[in-house]
C-alpha cells in the first residue's frame, strides 16, 4: 500500500511539474516573443518554437540533476522520429576515421561524373546531428543529382574547440583523396553547410588552400551562418533582439565552445573585450557602413563600444582564431576563395555576416550568388521535410542550392 502511494506521489508530482513547466514556455512565447508580420505562418512557427523551448528547458532540468545533457536529451527527443527514406537516393552509413558520416548517392547510374557535396551541419557544435540534417541531404542529393557527404563531427558539451573543425577537415581530406570511388568529378566539389555548417565550409576552403595537391575546391554554399564573434552590436542583432533571434543561444555556444567563463558575456556584447587597435583593423571588414541602408531602417542605432577590460581581452581572445571568424581572413586568403552561394535571413542574427561575407568577396573579384529571404529566419531550411512546420521560405533556399549545384 505504502508503495503505491509513493508510486502515485511521484507520478502527480511529475504530472504537476510537466504542466508547470508547459505553461510557463508556452506563456513565455505567447506574451514575449514576437513573431514578424512578413513571416508566413507566425502561429505555427511560434508553435515550433515553443515546443523546442519546451524540450530544451526539460533538457536544462536534466542537466542539473546530473541525469544526461540538456544537449543529448534535445538529440534524443529528435531521434525519436524516423528518418525520411528515397527509392531515389541510396544512403550509407560510413565512419572516415573515427568520423563518422553519411554518404547521400543518387541511384540511378550515371555515364558521367557527378557534383559532390560536401555538407557540414549546423546546431552550434551541441544540437546538430547527422539526423537532424538528414532530409537537407536526402532532398539535395536527390533534386540536384549530386552525391552529397554530411560529416558527423564532435559536439559539446564534450567535445570543444577545435575538435569540431579537426573532424571536419579529416573527414574533407579522406572525401578528396576518394573521389573517384564514390564517383564524383573533382573539378565540382562543393562545401555546403548552414548556421555554424556554414562557418565550417569557409574555413574548410580557406585551409584548403595550404594543400594544393588535393583537388581544389569549385563552390561554397553559406547558409545563414555566424561567421565571426567580434561584433554583436550590429544592426540584425539589435532587430532581432525580442523576435527570433538567436543571440544567446549563439554566444552560449561561442563561450562553452571557447571555453570562455559565462561572467564575460557583458564584455563581449558590448565590444569590451577587444583593444581599439584590434577594433580599428577590422573595422575596413565589419564597420556597419558596409551594410547597406536598407538592411538598418528597422530600429538600428548605433551604439558606442564600451571601454577596453583588458581582463576580458586575455579571457576571450580565442575568438579572433581564423578558425573561429573566417571572415576577417586577409585579402590573400579570401581573393582564392571559390564561387560562393550565400543566404541571409531577414529575421536572423547572422544576417549581416551573410552581408559582410558577400561584401568582402565581391570586393575582391569572387563570384558571388546572393539569395535574401525576406521571410526567411534562422534555421529555416531544417523544416524543408517536415509534414506540418512547412514554410515557404524553407523550398526557397533548397531551389537556390539545387540551381546554383546545377549551374557548375
Amino acid at each position: 500500500m505504502l508503495g503505491l502511494l509513493l508510486l502515485w506521489f511521484s507520478l502527480s508530482v511529475a504530472c504537476v511539474l510537466f504542466v508547470g513547466v508547459s505553461v510557463k514556455v508556452f506563456f513565455k512565447y505567447l506574451f514575449f516573443i514576437k513573431i514578424p508580420a512578413d513571416i508566413s505562418h507566425p502561429k505555427k512557427l511560434l508553435l515550433y518554437y515553443s515546443m523546442f523551448e519546451l524540450v530544451a528547458t526539460w533538457g536544462i532540468i536534466l542537466e542539473k540533476m546530473k541525469i544526461c545533457s540538456m544537449a543529448k536529451f534535445v538529440r534524443f527527443v529528435h531521434d525519436l522520429f524516423p528518418l525520411r527514406k528515397d527509392p531515389d537516393v541510396v544512403v550509407t552509413d560510413l565512419c572516415f576515421g573515427t568520423v563518422p558520416v553519411k554518404l547521400y548517392q543518387p541511384r540511378s547510374s550515371c555515364s558521367t561524373l557527378r557534383p559532390g557535396i560536401l555538407f557540414y551541419h549546423g546546431g552550434g557544435a551541441l544540437l546538430g546531428s547527422l539526423k537532424t540534417h538528414h532530409s537537407i541531404c536526402l532532398i539535395l542529393c536527390k533534386e540536384s543529382d549530386s552525391v552529397v557527404l554530411s560529416v558527423g563531427y564532435r559536439k559539446m558539451p564534450e567535445y570543444k574547440y577545435p575538435v569540431m573543425y579537426i573532424d571536419c577537415m579529416a573527414a574533407t581530406v579522406h572525401f578528396l583523396k576518394s573521389l573517384s570511388t564514390f564517383g564524383v568529378d573533382p573539378a565540382r566539389v562543393v562545401v555546403c553547410g548552414d548556421s555554424m555548417g556554414g562557418a565550417a565550409g569557409v574555413v574548410m576552403c580557406q585551409q584548403l588552400l595550404k594543400s594544393p595537391h588535393l583537388p581544389k575546391i569549385r563552390a561554397q554554399m553559406v547558409i545563414y551562418a555566424g561567421l565571426h564573434a567580434l561584433d554583436f552590436r550590429s544592426p540584425a542583432y539589435q532587430q532581432n533582439k525580442n523576435q527570433l533571434g538567436c543571440r544567446d543561444f549563439s554566444m552560449y555556444c561561442v563561450m562553452m565552445y571557447l571555453n570562455i567563463d559565462p561572467s564575460w558575456k557583458k564584455d563581449m556584447i558590448t565590444g569590451a573585450n577587444l583593444p581599439p587597435e584590434i577594433r580599428e583593423k577590422y573595422r575596413k571588414w565589419l564597420g556597419h557602413e558596409n551594410i547597406p541602408e536598407r538592411f538598418k531602417q528597422r530600429g538600428y542605432r548605433p551604439k558606442p563600444v564600451a571601454p577596453l577590460n583588458d581582463l576580458a581581452y586575455q579571457e576571450t581572445r580565442l575568438v579572433l582564431e581564423p578558425t573561429v571568424c573566417p571572415l576577417v581572413a586577409e585579402d590573400e586568403v579570401m581573393s582564392q576563395m571559390p564561387e560562393a552561394l550565400i543566404v541571409g535571413c531577414e529575421y536572423d542574427d547572422f544576417r549581416d555576416h551573410s552581408l559582410l561575407y558577400k561584401k568582402r568577396l565581391e570586393d575582391l573579384g569572387v563570384p558571388v550568388t546572393w539569395l535574401y529571404v525576406e521571410d526567411g529566419f534562422h534555421g529555416a531550411l531544417g523544416m524543408i521535410d517536415t509534414t506540418f512546420f512547412n514554410f515557404p521560405c524553407s523550398r526557397k533556399i533548397m531551389n537556390a542550392m539545387v540551381d546554383f549545384i546545377k549551374r557548375l
